[in-house]
């Protein structure tokens, strides 16, 4: 696999759904989550967070998340940064 940048790539993920309650995280039917997609650096993936939320606003239900995969593939140098 060839590396694309010299820079450490902070992936992140925004995908949303269907929530039970609005005041809860459980979704209501897993296979029809809308994963929006993996995005490079936090402001993209806000970018299109914020885009999603805003097609949706009229359903109190639906609710999108960003997922910081970068602290998940390697949790090790997320605690060195805090």
């Amino acid at each position: 696999m060839t590396e694309t940048s010299s820079s450490a790539q902070l992936l992140h993920l925004v995908f949303g759904g269907e929530l039970e309650k609005i005041d809860g995280i459980t979704f209501k039917d897993l296979a029809a989550l809308d994963i929006v997609g993996i995005y490079p650096n936090y402001a993209t993936a806000r970018a299109a967070w914020k885009a999603k939320a805003q097609q949706t606003v009229d359903n109190a239900q639906i609710r999108y998340f960003i997922v910081h995969l970068h602290r998940l593939l390697e949790p090790d140098a997320s605690n060195q940064s805090s």
